[in-house]
């Protein structure tokens, strides 16, 4: 849960009364403008290590989990931590399927969707990677660094 100073000081640095943050979504950014559009993949059954190796890779904290066309997963750094501690062995959970420790619940933004939008998600799911669909189709990934480059202006 995100603490009330986090808040306040998000505030503080992007005040209210801010265009970028105008939720009428005039003049305002999007995600699309902002989201990363070079997807790190794996499918269901790739062990933690492989897709810990993909993320490292595309330099992303966390990879889409695909089963056939469909995106049924995101695989997260948090989620590399709790296998270790979850595990009673490193060596067992280094070679889980990542189908075993993703998050199954996603919650996604359309590329229309603004930057204050997107970051409120994030704030109150406590998540800092967004995939971003058209329709049912993958387009891109937001992440928490992503749009806070965005309201500081790159």
């Amino acid at each position: 849960m995100i603490g009330s100073s986090l808040l306040e000081a998000l505030t503080e640095v992007v005040p209210i009364e801010d265009p970028r943050i105008d939720l009428a979504g005039e003049g305002v950014t999007t995600v699309r403008e902002i989201m990363s559009t070079e997807l790190a993949t794996v499918d269901t059954s790739t062990q933690l290590m492989e897709a810990a190796r993909v993320m490292s890779a595309a330099r992303a904290g966390s990879v889409l989990v695909i089963d056939g066309d469909s995106l049924v997963g995101i695989f997260t750094e948090r989620d590399i931590l709790r296998a270790l501690a979850d595990s009673s062995s490193a060596d067992r959970a280094r070679v889980s399927s990542v189908s075993k420790w993703m998050a199954r619940d996603l919650v996604t933004v359309a590329p229309e969707t603004t930057v204050a939008e997107a970051l409120n998600q994030m704030l109150f799911g406590g998540f800092r990677h967004l995939p971003v669909m058209e329709g049912r189709s993958v387009v891109g990934v937001v992440s928490m660094r992503d749009l806070a480059k965005s309201m500081a202006g790159d």
